[in-house]
């Protein structure tokens, strides 16, 4: 199973709808997902659909070793996803973990009981900060999918992502390697944005991924029907580029290594 953190410290900028519906365009491929809800807000659970009548374990039971991953995983409305959800539960979750051993390794212990062969992608989605749930999805993952803002702001924090992926592969995962940069809420009438996607392939390069997300109205509409945007309005613009993104990151997936 190839697991991969969607992660970004900085909040808005599309980390959920983006675990979201890659999820769904890679399953739309054939591919078995599982995504791992990692954000006490939720949102990512809710936005496929799950009630919280429905989360009786949820991530927040993974890490703490109230229950197995075979007990927290829910079925979704989109054929080949699965989900564990989140609950508010994990808002206290980091101070909790601090009197565990090998705190940060816990998603990871977990993630190494799945069942052979039952999922071929984890997708985790990581709460808005550098703490230790994120550090914990880091760990877990070979991977990192980088969600950018194509505002100004969102620059400034990205060096300081690029500065914990290092102190992470140093100090407790060193097969991480950053998958890909993917540019979201792209609004082609705004100059801003064509500046600062073009900074962020200037820098990173080929590390940035060709697709871009752009802002799209049914994006922010289908978490509320509680179903992806690819199956609320598969044909908008929002869509479309999602699944060339998923297109995209499975093409990169054989050579993850080198895209570090």
């Amino acid at each position: 199973m190839i697991t991969i953190a969607i992660a970004n410290q900085k909040g808005g900028v599309g980390k959920t709808t983006t675990a979201i519906n890659l999820a769904t365009g890679l399953a739309a491929t054939g591919l078995r997902v599982l995504l791992v809800d990692l954000d006490p807000q939720g949102n990512a659970s809710t936005g496929l659909g799950i009630g919280q009548s429905d989360r009786v374990h949820s991530s927040y039971d993974l890490l703490v070793g109230n229950c197995a991953l075979e007990d927290a995983v829910i079925p979704t409305r989109v054929p080949k996803l699965d989900i564990v959800p989140a609950t508010q539960d994990l808002s206290g979750a980091e101070i909790e973990l601090i009197d565990y051993e090998q705190r940060t390794h816990r998603l990871n212990r977990v993630l190494d009981e799945a069942p052979p062969a039952r999922w071929d992608v984890c997708l985790i989605d990581c709460p808005p900060s550098l703490g230790l749930l994120t550090i914990n999805a880091m760990v877990a993952a070979q991977s990192l999918l980088v969600p950018l803002q194509c505002e100004f702001f969102a620059l400034e924090g990205l060096s300081q992502l690029l500065q914990t992926v290092e102190r992470i592969r140093s100090r407790f995962n060193t097969g991480l390697s950053i998958l890909g940069v993917a540019l979201t809420m792209y609004d082609k009438r705004n100059r801003l944005t064509d500046q600062v996607a073009d900074d962020v392939r200037a820098v990173l390069g080929d590390l940035v991924f060709t697709t871009v997300i752009p802002r799209n109205v049914r994006l922010s509409e289908a978490p509320s029907h509680g179903v992806p945007a690819l199956i609320y309005d598969f044909r908008c613009s929002g869509s479309e580029a999602y699944m060339s993104l998923s297109r995209e990151l499975i093409a990169r997936l054989p050579r993850q290594e080198a895209a570090a």
